[in-house]
C-alpha cells in the first residue's frame, strides 16, 4: 500500500469547522487541505519592540504589550516569521479567497511588502481610526490613534467577495469609505482573566470583525484566524452564520475563547441576510414580462412625467415616435440622452395609477428566488 504524503493526507481530512486548533499556526495550516478557506483574518504579533516600562503622568504603570509572543530578535527574524505564516495561509486560501491583515506602523509596511512578494493582490488598505485611543504619555510623539488593515485577494484576477450594497446599507446608504471610526475594545466587551486583568492585551472589537465579515464573506463561508487569541473572529463568524477555524498556541487564550464561543448564539437566516448588489440579481429580459402576459402587445407605456409614450410589441421591443428598440434604447432616444434605464423610466397604467414596469421584474425575481434550492 502506497504511503500518502503529507499534502495528500491533508487533502483527505475534513475541515475542522468551528473549532480552535491548539498549536503553531504554520504547522496547523499546513495540515489543512489546500484551497479550502474563503477568508483569512490575521492579527499577527506587531513586533512592537518595547524597551522598558511605560508609566502614566500619575506614575501608574501602563499595561502594554510585552508578552513573549511579541518578542523577536530583530527585523530579519520577524520577516522570516511573516514569510512562513503567510505562505501557509496562501496555500489553504481558495483561488477566489481573500485575506485581511491588521497591524500598526511597527509591522504593517513589512507585512504589506511580503503580501505582494507572495503574489497577493492588494485591494484596499483600511485605516481603523480609534474613537478612544490610548494617549501618548511621554509626549514625544503623536498619539497613535489608528491601525492599518490590508485587504488582498489571492491573485490579481480573483473573483473575491465584496458585498458593496451590504456595506452601504451598514453605512446609512452612503458608500463605505476606507477610514473606519470605531472604538477600541472596552467595558463589558473586554474579556478578563480570573484575576480581573485583561485576558488579552490586543483584543479586537467585535464591530471591526462585523464590518469585515459582512463586507467580504457570505453565510456558510469558512473564515480562518491563525492568531485566534480570545476568539473575536470566531464569535462574530458564529453569530453571522459563517464557519470559523481558529488557531491559537496559548492555552490561556484558548480557554477564554472556548467559554466566549459557548455563549454566542447564531442569528437566524433572516437576520444574517444582507442587501444584495443589483448586479448579483438574476437578469430578467423585458420580453419575459410580455410573453408571460404581465403586459400585453399593443399596451402603451408612459414616461414618469407622461411626456412620452411607447407601444409594447410582441417581441418585447417598443415603438414610440417611429423609434423602435429595447425599453432602454427607446427611452434614451425620446429623451435625447446617451442612455436610459428603461425599467425605471417606463410606467404602465392600472386603475388610474402609474406603476413602474420594474415592479413586474421584481415579481419575476421573487418567483425565481422561491424556486431556488436553499
Amino acid at each position: 500500500m502506497t504511503r500518502l504524503d503529507s499534502k495528500t493526507r491533508a487533502a483527505a481530512r475534513p475541515l475542522p469547522l468551528n473549532q480552535i486548533l491548539a498549536g503553531d499556526c504554520v504547522e496547523m495550516m499546513n495540515a489543512l487541505p489546500e484551497n479550502s478557506v474563503d477568508l483569512i483574518f490575521a492579527d499577527p504579533p506587531y513586533n512592537l519592540q518595547l524597551k522598558g516600562e511605560l508609566h502614566r503622568p500619575d506614575n501608574s504603570r501602563v499595561d502594554a504589550v510585552d508578552d513573549h509572543w511579541d518578542q523577536f530578535s530583530g527585523f530579519a527574524a520577524y520577516d522570516q516569521f511573516t514569510r512562513a505564516w503567510m505562505a501557509a495561509a496562501r496555500r489553504i486560501l481558495k483561488p477566489d479567497g481573500a485575506i485581511w491583515v491588521i497591524g500598526s506602523y511597527h509591522n504593517i509596511f513589512r507585512v504589506g511588502a511580503e503580501l505582494q512578494n507572495q503574489g497577493f493582490w492588494i485591494l484596499n488598505d483600511v485605516v481603523w481610526r480609534k474613537a478612544n485611543p490610548m494617549p501618548n504619555f511621554r509626549g514625544k510623539r503623536l498619539t497613535n490613534a489608528h491601525e492599518t488593515m490590508i485587504w488582498a485577494s489571492k491573485s490579481e484576477g480573483a473573483k473575491y467577495t465584496f458585498n458593496y450594497e451590504a456595506l452601504k446599507s451598514l453605512n446609512e446608504g452612503v458608500q463605505m469609505r476606507s477610514d473606519w471610526v470605531l472604538p477600541i475594545c472596552t467595558g463589558g466587551e473586554r474579556l478578563k482573566d480570573a484575576e480581573g486583568a485583561k485576558a488579552h492585551p490586543t483584543q479586537k472589537p467585535e464591530s471591526l470583525l462585523h464590518r469585515i465579515l459582512i463586507g467580504s464573506t457570505n453565510p456558510g463561508d469558512v473564515v480562518l484566524d491563525p492568531f485566534f487569541g480570545t476568539g473575536t473572529t470566531g464569535a462574530v463568524a458564529k453569530m453571522l452564520g459563517r464557519n470559523f477555524i481558529g488557531i491559537e498556541r496559548e492555552e490561556a487564550y484558548r480557554e477564554v475563547a472556548e467559554k466566549r464561543l459557548a455563549r454566542v448564539r447564531r442569528l437566524d437566516s433572516d437576520a444574517i441576510a444582507t442587501t444584495k448588489a443589483k448586479r448579483a440579481e438574476p437578469r430578467v429580459p423585458f420580453g419575459q414580462v410580455v410573453e408571460r402576459g404581465m403586459l400585453r402587445p399593443g399596451e402603451e407605456l408612459y414616461s414618469m412625467n407622461s411626456r412620452h409614450k411607447a407601444k409594447v410589441r410582441a417581441d418585447g421591443s417598443l415603438i414610440g415616435n417611429d423609434v423602435k428598440g429595447s425599453i432602454h434604447q427607446v427611452g434614451a432616444a425620446l429623451e435625447g440622452a446617451p442612455s436610459c434605464n428603461g425599467w425605471t423610466y417606463w410606467h404602465f397604467r392600472r386603475e388610474g395609477k402609474m406603476i413602474p414596469i420594474d415592479i413586474l421584474r421584481q415579481q419575476i425575481r421573487a418567483e425565481m428566488d422561491d424556486t431556488r434550492p436553499h
